[in-house]
Order: structure tokens, then C-alpha cells, then sequence
């Protein structure tokens, strides 16, 4: 979705994002592979939100803490706002009011989100490069780290299990001979 963003008084700048529009208003961006990003404003109150997108691990808060700590040097939230949301895994913080009314702090707080998205590009293209090489690096090994089938010899003993040698329960059958 297209969204045009007006600071002042004529249009500077347009990004896309994937993006939708909630039945309150709320702006809810999907673009980050680690989170998803909501901005609300409910008449003075305006927040952004922060959720995990499937399960909440480390790499999870580590994507909201880059993101919040993006916005604080921006100025686009109040700092001491930032907290953990009433839904597990999600943190939220108060977007600052602009003292120029001709300014719309959820556009200026909109625009740095899609900012911080760019920023997280390199990051996300380096993962996802890492797991195909990986993926590569199992299914389709060089010359000097697989074996033809029958190439490997087969020797009389092998591994720690003795061919006849009977175990009992929980591999203690040496302790209590004598």
C-alpha cells in the first residue's frame, strides 16, 4: 500500500510499505520478519506498539529494542515511555506531540518506521543468505566432505557397542560385577 506523507504543507516523500488500516484508524505494518509494528492514535494518546510476529525469543526483543532505540534518537518517543504492552511479548511507547502544528507526529513517527525498515534490510538479506548457504552447504556438500555410496569401509567393530556383550538396564552392568 501506497501512503503518501505530508510534513508541512506540500508532499516530500512517498513510501510503501506492507501495510493495513484497522477499523480504529490504527496503522499495522508487516514488513519486519522478526515483529509487526502498530501505530495507534486514540485522540491525544498516540502509541507505537510492537508484537512478536510468531513466537517471542531473543531475537524478537532484540528487533523491538533496535526499533525503539531507532525512534528515541529520531525524537519521535518519549524514551521513559517505553514499556512492555498488556499482551505477552509486545512493548509499546508514546509518540511525542509536535510543537509545529503543521506537522502530524504519526506521519513524522510513520516515516521513521519505513526509515528503520531499510536500516533492517542488510540484516534480514545476511540471515536469509546464511540459511540457503547452509541448506547448500547439507544437501549438496563438495567433493571434500561427502562419499560415494560403498566408499566408506566397513571394519569388525565399530562405535562404543561390543558385538555379544549383553547390557542391562541403563548401561550399569560393569559396576556391579566382581
Amino acid at each position: 500500500m501506497n501512503i503518501k506523507i505530508t510534513i508541512g504543507s506540500k508532499i516530500q516523500e512517498t513510501i510503501t510499505l506492507n501495510a493495513r488500516k484497522g477499523l480504529d484508524g490504527s496503522l499495522m505494518i508487516f514488513d519486519h520478519e522478526d515483529i509487526d509494528i502498530v501505530l495507534t492514535e486514540n485522540g491525544e494518546n498516540k502509541k507505537v506498539l510492537s508484537f512478536a510476529k510468531d513466537m517471542f525469543s531473543d531475537k524478537v526483543y532484540e528487533a523491538q529494542d533496535r526499533l525503539f532505540r531507532f525512534l528515541r534518537k529520531k525524537g519521535v518517543i518519549s524514551f521513559e515511555s517505553v514499556q512492555g504492552g498488556n499482551i505477552y511479548g509486545s512493548m509499546e511507547a508514546v509518540i511525542l506531540n509536535s510543537i509545529n502544528e503543521d506537522i502530524d507526529p504519526v506521519q513524522v513517527a510513520l516515516y521513521s518506521v519505513s526509515k528503520f525498515l531499510k536500516e533492517e534490510e542488510p540484516y534480514f538479506n545476511r540471515r536469509k543468505q546464511y540459511e540457503e548457504d547452509e541448506l547448500d552447504y547439507l544437501t549438496e556438500p563438495d567433493a571434500e566432505h561427502s562419499t560415494e555410496l560403498g566408499e566408506v569401509p566397513h571394519e569388525e567393530r565399530k562405535g562404543t557397542l561390543i558385538p555379544g556383550y549383553i547390557r542391562g538396564p541403563y548401561g550399569m552392568t560393569s559396576f556391579y560385577r566382581y
